[in-house]
């Protein structure tokens, strides 16, 4: 049984269903390879994509996930900001870009649930070098990180391997690059490939 969004505002419930309604109609298979992990850091790549966010979305309802993610604090202003936080938005003051990751890692000790998307490149467009933050808040947190998975090319999209991070960022993405690289993008030529420096 699906479940009840009585408790939501009529925006929240609108672009929900509108996802739902094209998820559902594009032919794709939503995975949870870990259906009792209610706190985590998931990170949300390849991101090459507008597209990325829809079907992740579609997937995290359809497998009743309660996925949040991050977006500029501009986003959360009237009137979609209750929207926003309604369908699992956190807004960042990208202003305070010293404090982030702290103010994120303390949020998870505010909640029962709180599986966090953090796309690394933080960008569609390609970059050289993946975001570090998202690897920190999880150290921070002491939460797992969880493989997103969107694989355009067999359709499969969700949650795959979640790991404990041990401090060794270089040999922790070892595990993250080699599950990447049997996955296939929206666009491949935007794909990441060097993890960055922590």
């Amino acid at each position: 049984m699906a479940p009840s969004t009585t408790h939501l505002s009529w925006l929240a419930r609108a672009i929900r269903g509108s996802v739902l309604w094209y998820y559902n109609r594009q032919g794709w298979t939503a995975v949870n390879a870990n259906p009792d992990l209610r706190k985590c850091v998931v990170i949300a790549a390849p991101h090459t994509s507008n597209w990325d966010f829809v079907f992740f979305l579609g997937a995290a309802i359809t497998l009743d996930i309660p996925l949040s993610f991050m977006g500029k604090k501009s986003l959360f202003r009237w009137p979609f900001g209750k929207a926003m936080r309604e369908l699992g938005g956190v807004a960042v003051d990208r202003s305070a870009s010293q404090n982030y990751v702290q103010t994120i890692a303390a949020e998870f000790a505010n909640r029962d649930e709180f599986m966090l998307t953090i796309a690394p490149e933080g960008t569609r467009s390609a970059v050289a070098r993946w975001k570090t933050g998202f690897y920190h808040i999880a150290m921070q947190a002491k939460v797992p990180l969880v493989i997103g998975m969107m694989d355009y090319a067999h359709k499969r999209v969700g949650l795959a391997e979640a790991f404990w991070p041990t401090g060794d960022y270089a040999k922790d993405m070892e595990k993250v690059l080699a599950f990447y690289q049997t996955t296939t993008p929206k666009n491949p030529r935007q794909g990441s490939v060097d993890f960055g420096q922590i």
